[in-house]
């Protein structure tokens, strides 16, 4: 969802920041694929834990691009009935899926805690490098907390839908 002129400074910084670490970790996922790539191929040495790390990072990258998905307004949508509404309707309709959207985040963001905190508890970690999980999985729970607050504020927030 574009705002345009009036679109609030901390919105346009979260997108960039959020933005930013998304471009940073997928340049780091080519980077480390080249290299494990190189390593195995030319001199027999694959890169120890790289697959761990690769998968670590999309991890982060799909949670780090949920926020900007949400703010942007992107997310796979049907429109079967919307023509079929008046524009009332329509602002209603969109409001109230916005927080049936921002209900379910919230669930889902609790949920993940909970099983970020028995990961955590059983101090899991990774097969070959021995990263724990637990921190990674707090994030992605953080992640779907910060789209169901977007989805909150895109519920009661003027703008247009």
């Amino acid at each position: 969802m574009h705002l345009g002129p009036a679109e609030h400074l901390w919105e346009r910084r979260a997108d960039a920041v959020l933005g930013a670490a998304a471009s940073l970790i997928l340049f780091c996922m080519m980077t480390l694929t080249f290299v494990d790539v190189v390593a195995r191929y030319v001199f027999s040495r694959p890169l120890r834990g790289a697959f761990e790390v690769t998968e670590l990072m999309l991890l982060v990258l799909i949670f780090a691009g949920l926020p900007l998905v949400t703010h942007a307004g992107e997310h796979v949508t049907m429109d079967l009935i919307d023509r079929l509404l008046g524009a009332r309707a329509r602002r209603l309709t969109a409001r109230l899926v916005e927080l049936g959207c921002s209900a379910l985040m919230f669930l889902l963001a609790w949920l993940m805690w909970l099983k970020a905190g028995r990961i955590a508890g059983y101090g899991d970690t990774t097969d070959v490098l021995r990263i724990s999980v637990g921190p990674f999985v707090y994030f992605m729970a953080a992640m779907i907390l910060l789209s169901g607050l977007l989805h909150l504020y895109k519920a009661f927030s003027a703008g247009p839908r």
